[in-house]
C-alpha cells in the first residue's frame, strides 16, 4: 500500500504540473506571441468592408448571383461552406453521383458560357470545402458573364483577375490562385466608384 501511495504522488503532481505548464502556460504563451508577431493572422486574417466584417482570407463562401465570381462547388455542410464541417464529398472516381454532378455543375457553368471547356474547380469541391481561391482559369471562364451582367468591359473586368492573382508561394510552392472573397469584394468598390456617374 505504500509503494502505491508512493507512485501515485508523483504521478499526479506530474499530471498537475504538465496539465498547467502544457494546458495553460504553452498555448496562452504560443498565442500571445503570434498575436504580437502577426496580429492580424492571429485574429483569423478577417476581411472588412465599411466597418464591418465580410469574412476571412482563409474561409471560401458561396457566390451565386451572375454579376459575381462564383464559387466552386462545395460538400462543407448540407448547404455548403459551413467552416463547422469542413470536408470533401469522399466520392471515388468511378462514383456515379460524382460523375452525375460534375455533368450537372459543368451544364450549368457552360449556360453562361456556351462552347469553352469547363475549369475542373469550377466542378469539384475542394478537399477542405472552403477553399477561398480559384484557378485563374475558372476565373477567365467566368469574365464575360460577370462583365456582362456588370455592363463592363471584359478588359476591365480581366484586369481585377491579374489584380488579385496570387503567384506560387516562394515562387515554387503551389499553384497561381485567384481569391475569389477579395475579386469579387473589388467589383463592388468598383461599382461605388462608377455610382455618382451614373445618371
Amino acid at each position: 500500500m505504500n509503494t502505491l501511495k508512493a507512485q501515485l504522488a508523483p504521478a499526479l503532481l506530474l499530471t498537475a504540473v504538465l496539465t498547467v505548464v502544457l494546458g495553460l502556460l504553452y498555448p496562452l504563451a504560443v498565442t500571445g506571441l503570434a498575436r504580437l508577431i502577426f496580429p492580424r493572422q492571429a485574429a483569423g486574417s478577417l476581411l472588412w468592408r465599411d466597418g464591418r466584417i465580410v469574412g476571412s482570407r482563409l474561409l471560401g463562401q458561396p457566390f451565386t448571383g451572375p454579376g459575381y465570381f462564383h464559387s466552386r462547388p462545395s460538400a462543407a455542410g448540407s448547404a455548403g461552406y459551413d467552416p463547422t464541417a469542413t470536408q470533401g464529398t469522399n466520392l471515388g472516381p468511378t462514383s456515379r453521383k460524382l460523375a452525375e454532378e460534375v455533368r450537372a455543375a459543368a451544364k450549368a457553368a457552360q449556360a453562361a458560357n456556351p462552347h469553352r471547356p469547363v475549369p475542373i474547380d469550377l466542378v469539384t469541391s475542394s478537399a477542405s470545402g472552403v477553399d477561398p481561391h480559384l484557378s485563374p482559369a475558372a476565373a477567365e471562364f467566368q469574365v464575360p458573364r460577370v462583365a456582362r451582367e456588370r455592363h463592363l468591359p471584359e478588359s476591365l473586368v480581366r484586369q481585377l483577375v491579374a489584380a488579385h492573382t496570387e503567384g506560387r508561394q516562394l515562387g515554387v510552392l503551389g499553384e497561381p490562385r485567384v481569391h475569389l472573397l477579395e475579386l469579387n469584394l473589388a467589383l463592388l468598390a468598383l461599382d461605388a466608384q462608377r455610382a455618382p456617374s451614373r445618371p
